[in-house]
């Protein structure tokens, strides 16, 4: 052993998280998730006090400036988190992102369980005249009104599901799917067997298909189990795959939740901002579900999931190109 060997002090790598282009990636990432709350903070200015959308910003500054205040904000702070705050190396800070998401999406799940279960049961004593046996005939009409129950049984049954969701692991999905399965036959048997049908129990249906596809298209995408039309991607080394993930994440994936959240909340008229202020409900009236409004609100909800869980993929697609060592191991994509 020489002298040069002893007195030579071990090489220590420099974290991914203070490399330049770490930080940047980091910061790009952090702006868009900053942004869509920013967003979503402004709608509710929108909605509730007519302020400007992202569509009327020509209105004026009267109306416009909490729009210009929180997006300065939302640009401003993830640039003192990523550059001030703890270095985190990408995969860990994606696992972050991809564990809030999972709340998000959990939340959801258990609120359209709980909605569709309790809304079929009222709906059900609605047209069947059950409620005046139970309740008295101002509690009957207020039931046939989509503003009461939507602001007071779905609300509610909304906020329990997240409670839920706290308390919980897993995403549910496999049992929203039987649950889809045990109504279809409940269908099939009260109509075939029974010669018994109401719009409500096609509506259940659609309502939790609807939740179905697109709350579990984030996780879909975090899992890599979404089908990929190519040939050439599978026989592509880790760095080039990254390089692939990455540029269609920003080209393709972030910008078409951008594009569906913009249009969805640009103003108060917006295609998701007015079926969900007036509670609208479909062309079967009091006889079928009140839930139309949240299969407008779904739409929202898959293009904020799917961003959140697009800049966990995007860093996850930059380690990958850095060769950063652990890579999450997934199964293979169906092609």
């Amino acid at each position: 052993m020489t002298i040069a060997s002893i007195s030579q002090e071990p090489h220590t790598p420099t974290p991914p998280s203070m490399n330049r282009g770490v930080s940047l990636m980091r910061a790009f990432g952090w702006i868009n998730l900053a942004v869509l709350v920013a967003l979503l903070l402004n709608n509710v200015l929108v909605v509730s006090a007519g302020f400007s959308g992202p569509l009327e910003l020509g209105s004026g500054l009267a109306k416009s400036y909490p729009f210009w205040v929180l997006m300065g904000m939302a640009i401003i702070l993830p640039v003192i988190y990523v550059f001030r705050g703890p270095a985190l190396e990408l995969r860990e800070d994606a696992e972050r992102i991809n564990r809030a998401n999972v709340y998000i999406i959990r939340g959801c799940f258990f609120a359209v369980l709980f909605v569709g279960l309790f809304d079929t049961v009222i709906a059900f004593m609605r047209v069947e005249n059950l409620l005046v046996m139970l309740t008295g005939e101002t509690l009957v009409k207020n039931f046939a009104r989509s503003h009461f129950v939507g602001q007071y049984i779905h609300i509610p049954l909304i906020l329990c599901g997240f409670v839920v969701a706290a308390f919980t692991r897993g995403l549910g999905f496999t049992w929203l799917a039987f649950m889809i399965v045990l109504a279809e036959l409940v269908i099939v048997i009260s109509r075939f067997l029974f010669s018994y049908e109401q719009a409500l129990m096609g509506d259940l249906v659609r309502y939790w298909y609807a939740a179905l596809f697109l709350f579990a298209s984030a996780h879909t995408l975090f899992a890599d189990a979404h089908v990929r039309v190519d040939v050439l991607y599978a026989g592509f080394r880790d760095r080039k795959k990254g390089a692939v993930n990455g540029i269609g994440t920003v080209l393709l994936g972030i910008t078409t939740c951008w594009t569906i959240i913009v249009i969805g909340f640009g103003h108060a008229r917006a295609i998701i901002n007015s079926p969900v202020t007036n509670f609208e409900i479909s062309q079967t009236g009091s006889s079928g579900l009140f839930i139309k409004y949240q299969m407008a609100a779904f739409l929202a909800v898959f293009a904020i999931t799917m961003l959140i869980q697009f800049v966990s993929y995007l860093f996850e697609a930059y380690a990958d190109y850095r060769g950063d060592p652990g890579k999450r191991q997934t199964a293979p994509a169906a092609h």
